[in-house]
């Protein structure tokens, strides 16, 4: 499984100095190092933490892949299409939203999320749309023109006790084992930490998962590089056929 490592929130810590340090770029670099397969990033359209001059430093450091998370407007499109990451996620945006709080309306916005994909593929970019574990929002973005989906896991990283999180899991394996079976990539994200990730791990379907702020968080304690190598290791020691680590 793929792990993508979202370095937004260490452009929030710069942000909140509007100064130079610490560098979402520098961080990207060290969570290759480390061993991410992609580095994704959230512009914004209020650029509230990642700015356009990293986005552009990003696509030309990132050896991996860069994930460029974006809502489907003109503005960002034109900027993917002329950055040209390798993947664009489109994510539903509210300007009052801390984080984004759920999947994208594929259902309601069809016609222009897949003006948007059309765009985006032609220009050579593969497109992923964040959505809800829901079976209709999977059929609507095959027919909407995305090469990928990834599963918001954000109502299972919050469920309030083990029933609702199992329950919460079952829609996530179905979402995706239909995704699969249709001929969409599988991906998930959102709230994922290093205590629950382990169930995800062994969703045979998924093949990614973008993970960001637990990583960042842990970062602060041991560095980058040791925060994306524990990560990873939860994620190996946690997948199909494994048992939890002993506490």
């Amino acid at each position: 499984m793929r792990l993508g490592v979202n370095v937004d929130h260490v452009a929030t810590v710069r942000e909140a100095r509007k100064g130079r340090d610490p560098d979402p770029v520098r961080c990207a670099v060290l969570a290759e190092e480390a061993g991410a397969d992609q580095i994704t990033i959230h512009l914004r359209e209020d650029r509230r933490h990642i700015q356009d001059r990293d986005l552009r430093l990003l696509r030309e450091v990132v050896r991996t892949r860069l994930n460029q998370e974006m809502a489907a407007t003109d503005e960002m499109i034109s900027i993917a299409l002329s950055v040209r990451p390798d993947v664009c996620t489109l994510v539903p945006e509210k300007r009052e939203e801390l984080t984004t709080e759920g999947g994208l309306d594929v259902l309601g916005g069809g016609p222009r999320i897949a003006e948007a994909a059309k765009r985006l593929r032609e220009g050579g970019v593969r497109v992923s749309l964040f959505i809800d574990p829901d079976l209709d929002q999977v059929q609507a973005s095959l027919k909407a023109g995305a090469q990928a989906v990834e599963i918001h896991t954000g109502r299972y990283a919050d469920a309030p006790n083990q029933d609702e999180a199992a329950a919460e899991l079952h829609r996530i394996a179905d979402a995706a084992a239909l995704a699969q079976k249709i001929g969409l990539e599988p991906l998930a994200g959102h709230g994922l930490d290093y205590r629950n990730v382990g169930p995800v791990c062994r969703i045979p379907s998924i093949v990614e998962l973008n993970i960001g702020h637990s990583i960042v968080g842990r970062a602060l304690s041991v560095g980058m590089l040791d925060a994306v190598r524990e990560m990873i290791a939860q994620m190996r020691f946690r997948g199909p056929g494994r048992e939890d680590p002993p506490r």
